[in-house]
Order: structure tokens, then sequence, then C-alpha cells
């Protein structure tokens, strides 16, 4: 624990470093906080959309297999059948 004290100690005072070292300040560009706050929105509202459309277009998916279930239950699903959340960790058997 005392490592991570005098890491951000370390940190504390390089910051304050940077900022007394800094002589022309004129190249900031100032961002309005509006324009942060519709960059976030904007995120959020695309990230919601997103979720929203893969929820539904596995739903239907889902929905088509168990149709399909229901017609002939002797039929198992197969590997192409399944929904995997991570393709990579399914790979690697």
């Amino acid at each position: 624990m005392a490592h991570n004290r005098y890491f951000i100690v370390w940190l504390f005072f390089l910051c304050n470093a940077a900022l007394a070292f800094a002589d022309d300040t004129s190249s900031c560009y100032r961002i309005e906080p509006w324009t942060i706050a519709g960059i976030v929105f904007a995120d959020v509202l695309l990230t919601l959309i997103l979720v929203t459309l893969t929820y539904r277009c596995a739903s239907i998916r889902r929905e088509k297999f168990e149709n399909v279930r229901r017609v002939s239950p002797s039929s198992r699903p197969s590997t192409a059948d399944k929904v995997y959340m991570n393709v990579r960790a399914n790979c690697k058997k």
C-alpha cells in the first residue's frame, strides 16, 4: 500500500511540474460544456439503439428457432444455432 501512496504523490508532483513549465497556453482550444454534453448524449443514444437492435435481432432469431423446434421436437440444435458471446473462447477448444 505504501507503494501506491508514493506513486500518487509522484504523479501529483509530475502533473504540477508539467503545469509549471507550460509557458504558452494560447494554443489551447476551449470546448464548451454543451458540446461535451451533446457528444455524451449522442454516444448514449447510439449505444441504446445498438443494444435495442441487437436484442431485437436475437429475439427474432430465437423465435424462429423455437418455432422450428415445435414442429420437429426431436431435432437438436446444432452449434451454428447457438449464439456465442465470446466466439474466440469457443474456437480455442
